[in-house]
């Protein structure tokens, strides 16, 4: 979605809005598809004495497995990213600006990498998440196991026979 911002560029204290929907249920992250609704894409563009500035808000359902107890979750998630637009660039390795020679930007591009540079490095279902009993597997989130307290670390098992 080609956003066209001549009119904040050129005019001081303006602002523009758009609103649009954006499908990216194809995107494979990991081997796993977890995009299960389109993002709701709000972005507006403000020129604050002369500063450009993009604030993009995104709200999705992200679908994934937890990586403690392996149960499959779904969280609607809304982030809030924000851009410096500049018309020119005389530095190009500045990643602080996003560069619009010809006023415009190409909003799903920078929605899709802030949204994949976000997501989460662990995948938890919930925070406090007790994850899986590692002998018996039952997910301890559920219930406590038939084992707990039970089985002992065969490295420290040495440790065991000098106690008794």
């Amino acid at each position: 979605m080609l956003f066209e911002l001549k009119s904040v560029f050129l005019n001081e204290d303006c602002e523009q809005q758009l609103t649009y929907e954006l499908d990216i249920a194809d995107i494979d992250v990991d081997g796993v598809f977890p995009f299960t609704s389109p993002v709701t894409v709000t972005a507006t563009a403000r020129n604050r004495a002369s500063l450009v500035t993009l604030t993009i808000d995104c709200s999705y359902d992200y679908s994934r497995s937890c990586d403690r107890c392996t149960e499959q979750f779904v969280r609607r998630e809304q982030k809030t990213f924000v851009h410096r637009l500049a018309q020119t660039l005389v530095d190009e390795g500045n990643d602080d600006y996003i560069e619009t020679p010809d006023f415009t930007v190409e909003l799903d591009e920078v929605v899709i990498s802030d949204i994949l540079l976000n997501l989460p490095q662990k995948n938890l279902c919930r925070s406090d998440c007790k994850g899986l009993c590692p002998a018996c597997g039952q997910n301890l989130n559920s219930g406590k196991c038939e084992c707990e307290g039970k089985t002992v670390d065969p490295r420290l098992e040495i440790l065991k026979q000098l106690m008794d």
